[in-house]
């Protein structure tokens, strides 16, 4: 957004604010790029992205293969953080169209094939690449036939390998079909949130935006052998005759040492019903949506009655005990003092300083900070402020969001130091490493694995330049804020027990299990709130399907702090029951302990859905993305299960007159 937008937006009136909310209460738009009008004749270039595999999962940019290029040269499209970190590399192209002309066109015919090119046309054709074109910021949509289903698919094959040959034949004809709608340019208002900037359509541009908006970018693909001396009297542009795509394998082109490939397409353009807030539609309506959300609301349902059991138990459980002892008179309490079970035996122990207090203390801090990332974020997108149509936006708001969130984490952390020490001393050593615990995990993940990207060229590998942006982001805005939350943090006042702890630690009884099966196997429950969501985001990371359906997630989310919340409540009572006050470390991982199921499915994606996926680096590549994410969810969750706890605790003992 620039910043004549933003000068702009915060001197809109409050009555043209509700207007606007009017409109977005009547019809739901899902903010992108500020629409554009064409006029008939109009020239308009479209775009390519990284070539793409679901086989690799290794990007590559679109001219690393022989195609033709664009007569001003190759220019980048301006790139947010979150389009670089997600390797995407969107260049200009030579693919021209003209508003409503329907034409034939010769692009270029190549240079003889080398061995490297065939080499790499053949690999990029048995990979089963995409090439990613984009037009007036639509992507090129394919429709194929599987098993009699028509599928929907993104982009279009670098080539293709007849069955039962050896020989690969590569896409050199496009045939394009792109619909368009007549804007008239009354009674609308667009608002843009995109990369194309911040604007409303004015009163005074509403003639001057009249003309046609493109709504549908499809897509036919067709390798053609032509006859080189004959094409190459064309010049880039020039009208040929209309071509049909051949049946018959040997008027293909294939793909051999010395053949020289010629580019050519041709356009249609049809004019369409579909408006510009619904052109998205085709995209975020896929295929298996009644599952999904079918899937969705069974799952929401069986956690609900799970948790509400959980919660019934436990509820009446703790009241019936604090019921009975608040009904004794004094003398009666001292009696029950000496005859104490459970609970109540740990009461000068429960809040003795645990294993590793700065290790907590800097998991809860970033931990807060996760999960407000998250939260933040994911409630954006269900209100529809974070488009596909703005690639990399998603990630890049993540980013800013977690940086500016350090504040809120160094105040945490320093603030539960200093409850657990009763002082502030050491509070700038907790606040830095919790400014450097999870970054420093991620960037020792990423540079592991940039460097297999470097060794492979692929555009997904991080420039050197982005690695200073993002410290250079990292060290002046995140550790700042999170030093001086650290400091907001020592003036807060500390966390006071209810009850005192003895000197000497009391004597844990012997247990018939290890209390850490118990914690392991409570990732279960959280683990069910979140799979089958789980399974569509994998799904849209690695398969290039789209998600959009944030409202669910949202819901999910909701429902796994609140389920993540009461499993770990419900396991610290139980280890307090048996007299274990170790239960700091416990209520963390009781609920954190959903992080390993998470990675451990993961692994199970990875080998039963994602068979096709191929090659070692391909598999370093998934695996240290899952581990992020799995260490992620960790802290999140954990610090979830682990703040509800002590709540609990504190709440517990404070009720009780124990002295």
């Amino acid at each position: 957004m620039s910043r004549s937008g933003m000068h702009s937006m915060w001197k809109w009136p409050l009555p043209v604010l509700l207007v606007l909310f009017a409109h977005v209460c009547s019809g739901f738009y899902l903010p992108g790029s500020y629409m554009r009008t064409y006029s008939t004749g109009d020239k308009i270039f479209a775009k390519v992205n990284s070539l793409t595999s679901i086989e690799t999962e290794l990007p590559f940019s679109y001219y690393s293969l022989p195609y033709c290029q664009p007569q001003g040269g190759i220019k980048k499209s301006a790139e947010n953080l979150g389009e670089l970190l997600m390797g995407d590399q969107i260049d200009n192209s030579p693919y021209r169209f003209q508003m409503n002309v329907n034409e034939t066109v010769y692009l270029c015919t190549t240079t003889p094939l080398r061995d490297h090119e065939v080499k790499l046309l053949k690999q990029r054709t048995r990979d089963l690449y995409q090439v990613n074109m984009i037009l007036d910021n639509l992507p090129a949509l394919r429709y194929a036939k599987q098993n009699n289903v028509n599928i929907q698919w993104t982009g279009f094959p670098v080539g293709y390998t007849p069955p039962g040959s050896n020989e690969d034949y590569i896409i050199n004809h496009l045939k394009f079909r792109v619909l368009v709608h007549e804007y008239e340019g009354s009674g609308v208002e667009i608002i843009g949130t995109g990369e194309e900037g911040f604007g409303t359509i004015a009163e005074a541009d509403k003639k001057k935006a009249s003309g046609f908006e493109i709504v549908k970018f499809e897509v036919i693909p067709c390798s053609v052998k032509y006859d080189p001396n004959k094409m190459l009297k064309h010049k880039i542009y020039d009208q040929i005759d209309p071509v049909a795509c051949p049946v018959e394998i040997e008027k293909s082109q294939i793909i051999r040492e010395q053949e020289r490939v010629s580019f050519t397409y041709d356009v249609e353009f049809v004019k369409s019903d579909i408006r510009w807030p619904s052109r998205w539609d085709a995209y975020l309506q896929m295929e298996g949506a009644k599952v999904h959300w079918f899937s969705i609301l069974n799952s929401l349902m069986v956690i609900f009655f799970l948790a509400g059991i959980v919660f019934v138990i436990f509820l009446r459980t703790v009241r019936r005990d604090l019921t009975r002892y608040e009904e004794l008179d004094k003398e009666a309490q001292a009696q029950m003092n000496e005859e104490l079970s459970g609970w109540k035996l740990v009461v000068g122990d429960v809040f003795r300083e645990p294993e590793c207090p700065k290790l907590l203390c800097v998991m809860i801090g970033d931990g807060v900070q996760i999960t407000g990332m998250a939260v933040v974020t994911i409630v954006f997108a269900a209100f529809g402020f974070m488009s596909p149509a703005s690639r990399g936006m998603l990630l890049t708001g993540m980013i800013i969001l977690y940086l500016f969130l350090g504040i809120v984490a160094g105040y945490v952390g320093v603030r539960l130091w200093r409850t657990l020490k009763g002082t502030s001393e050491g509070w700038r050593s907790v606040s830095w490493s919790v400014a450097c615990f999870f970054p420093g995990i991620v960037f020792v993940i990423l540079t592991v694995l940039n460097f297999l990207l470097w060794g492979s060229n692929s555009t997904s590998a991080i420039p050197i330049y982005l690695y200073f942006i993002l410290f250079a982001l990292w060290f002046c805005i995140s550790v700042p804020l999170t030093l001086l939350g650290g400091f907001l943090g020592t003036r807060a006042d500390s966390i006071q027990y209810p009850v005192r702890t003895n000197q000497i630690p009391r004597e844990i009884p012997a247990r018939k299990y290890p209390s850490w099966l118990l914690v392991l196997g409570a990732g279960t429950l959280p683990f069910g709130t979140l799979f089958i969501e789980l399974f569509f985001i994998l799904s849209s990371i690695w398969l290039g399907r789209f998600y959009y359906v944030f409202g669910f997630l949202l819901i999910v989310l909701l429902l796994l702090i609140i389920v993540c919340a009461e499993v770990s409540v419900v396991l610290t009572y139980m280890h307090l029951c048996v007299e274990d006050w170790r239960w700091w470390w416990k209520a963390f991982y009781a609920s954190g302990s959903v992080a390993l199921y998470v990675f451990l499915y993961s692994i199970n994606y990875l080998i039963f859905d994602l068979q096709s996926l191929s090659g070692p680096v391909s598999a370093m590549l998934y695996l240290g993305y899952s581990l992020i994410m799995a260490t992620a969810i960790m802290l999140s969750t954990g610090t979830i299960g682990f703040v509800t706890s002590f709540y609990f605790v504190h709440y517990l003992f404070s009720s009780v007159k124990i002295d």
